[in-house]
């Protein structure tokens, strides 16, 4: 599967490129995100919980940085599994500054899924992907923007 996508942010290129670095800020932006562990730099452990209609599935995530061209460009990998599943992903990310206070984010993934969760789901996967991207970019560009509203409810 592929999927693209441009994204406005309505904060500083170094800002957004500082948040990104944050490995920790990205996945907690991950729907479904359980666990990340830190094996190195630029190489971690992601637990992530997916659910594909009636297939649930844990995948244990192998995910690194491979590239990065600071403020501009970002490249991660990931394979994984879950039971009876398995996942191989690439991501880009290209950042450019609209004007002092806004950002341009361009990006590309490319996502393979086999097994019983690319079987059994096959028709609402990419339903299911575009959901998770918009869920993510709505969780960081609520981070990166800082607004108020959204922190009041977890206060």
């Amino acid at each position: 599967m592929e999927f693209s996508g441009t994204q406005t942010i309505d904060a500083p290129i170094k800002h957004v490129w500082s948040y990104l670095l944050n490995v920790h800020n990205v996945a907690a932006c991950a729907p479904g995100f359980q666990s990340l562990e830190e094996l190195e730099p630029e190489h971690w452990k992601a637990v992530i919980s997916v659910g594909v209609g009636p297939v649930k599935a844990k995948f244990t995530l192998d995910v690194t940085r491979p590239e990065m061209q600071e403020p501009e460009r970002m490249v991660v990998k990931g394979r994984g599994k879950a039971p009876g599943s398995a996942v191989e992903l690439s991501g880009t990310m290209h950042l450019s500054a609209l004007d002092a206070d806004h950002t341009r984010m361009d990006w590309h993934a490319h996502v393979v899924v086999s097994g019983t969760i690319a079987s059994v789901g096959a028709r609402l996967m990419n339903s299911t992907a575009e959901k998770m991207t918009a869920q993510f970019f709505d969780c960081l560009k609520t981070n990166l923007q800082g607004t108020t509203h959204s922190r009041s409810a977890s206060d």
